[in-house]
């Protein structure tokens, strides 16, 4: 089978689909490889390491796409402005398209795709079960945020992250709050404790209490009165009342914290509001937040996504796609997690789609002129 990787168009997107290592691997597998020239650079991977590898450079982004039975992207497919046309109406007919599909808050991309015959693989949609954690792109981007939000807090606080005791006097450590311990706050967790920072966590998961704790934070514990968490490990949307406790628990918690690192999230729906602007309005002057979910509408009511704003003395940072500020070992994970999922679903060198597979079935948003994917299907029917 023919693998086409795309330069991406999204813009300020620096990451690629796949790289030179693993190029070689599904190359080795029986895949004929083929890299849109200069689709690498911007991770600082040149089409040179990719020829090494045993991948064709290919200048022609029609003919890329259209000759593939597989595109691998990083991001949904958009309207491409120098071709003059969608992304989607580039896949051939019977052929694959692998991405970050986004389906949930796009659900005509599948539409799209199923209408053109597509079988569209949303990287978004991987189970979370322990057989596909080398698949899973989520995790993998999440990790990255996480270091880079604690990265961006301690560059923008005006005081030090560690306990120092010098001859001028002794410095106290920052205090973080993390909002949200999933793999992107504790990569946080873990990367301001590093600093020396001393930090809290509240998640409306119980269950993550103890990796909290592993990594030297303190758990903040809220008695909700219902049962907070959902299939496959994410957090529920809470009903009014629950939603009520949580924000007088981190009101409270939030006034003592130099730095706040929110990266609360519900796959398919608006960023749940965690920090409302009274809040803000009762923390430091001086301090920070990081609002990782910014882009699906941000956890404080004060974000706005891709900007820097200060209010009352308290900056606010929404930072967007923090996984592509680091883009080459972004690129690595992204490319491997892929090339693992091809070879999950290969066999001597072409897909398989055994939807008897609960990695296989979670993943094909679309196949054989239909969407397949149960929550996209949902919205699509609500739209008619």
């Amino acid at each position: 089978m023919k693998l086409a990787v795309a330069k991406e168009i999204v813009p300020g997107e620096r990451r690629v689909a796949l790289v030179p290592e693993s190029v070689k691997k599904l190359a080795d597998a029986g895949f004929s490889v083929a890299v849109q020239k200069g689709a690498g650079e911007a991770a600082f991977f040149s089409d040179a390491d990719y020829e090494r590898a045993g991948a064709q450079i290919v200048d022609d982004k029609r003919a890329l796409w259209g000759e593939a039975d597989i595109v691998l992207k990083v991001q949904r497919p958009i309207f491409d402005q120098e071709l003059g046309v969608h992304e989607l109406e580039l896949p051939k007919e019977g052929g694959v398209l692998v991405g970050l599909l986004n389906t949930l808050h796009e659900p005509e991309i599948a539409r799209r795709l199923a209408e053109r015959n597509v079988t569209g693989i949303g990287l978004e949609a991987i189970p979370r079960i322990a057989r596909a954690q080398s698949m899973d792109v989520l995790s993998s981007m999440a990790s990255i945020a996480g270091y880079r939000a604690a990265i961006i807090a301690a560059h923008s606080l005006s005081k030090y992250m560690p306990l120092l005791i010098t001859a001028a006097g002794t410095v106290p450590p920052a205090k973080g709050l993390i909002l949200g311990a999933g793999v992107a706050g504790l990569q946080a967790i873990a990367t301001a404790r590093r600093l020396g920072a001393v930090m809290e966590a509240f998640d409306v998961r119980p269950a993550v209490k103890e990796e909290v704790e592993s990594l030297g934070a303190k758990f903040i514990e809220v008695d909700y009165g219902v049962d907070t968490e959902a299939e496959g490990g994410y957090a529920k949307e809470l009903p009014p009342d629950a939603q009520e406790r949580q924000r007088r628990a981190i009101h409270e918690h939030i006034k003592g914290a130099d730095f706040v690192i929110s990266t609360a999230a519900i796959p398919g729906k608006r960023a749940p509001l965690l920090i409302t602007k009274e809040m803000v309005a009762d923390m430091k002057p001086g301090s920070v937040i990081i609002d990782i979910s910014a882009e699906t509408g941000g956890n404080c009511e004060l974000t706005k996504p891709g900007e820097t704003v200060v209010v009352n003395g308290v900056t606010i940072i929404g930072p967007v796609n923090l996984a592509s500020d680091m883009a080459t070992v972004a690129s690595q994970f992204f490319s491997r997690n892929v090339a693992n999922l091809i070879m999950h679903m290969q066999q001597d060198g072409r897909l398989q789609f055994d939807f008897d597979d609960q990695i296989t079935a979670g993943v094909c948003i679309t196949h054989a002129g239909e969407v397949r994917h149960g929550p996209t299907k949902a919205l699509l029917s609500e739209k008619e």
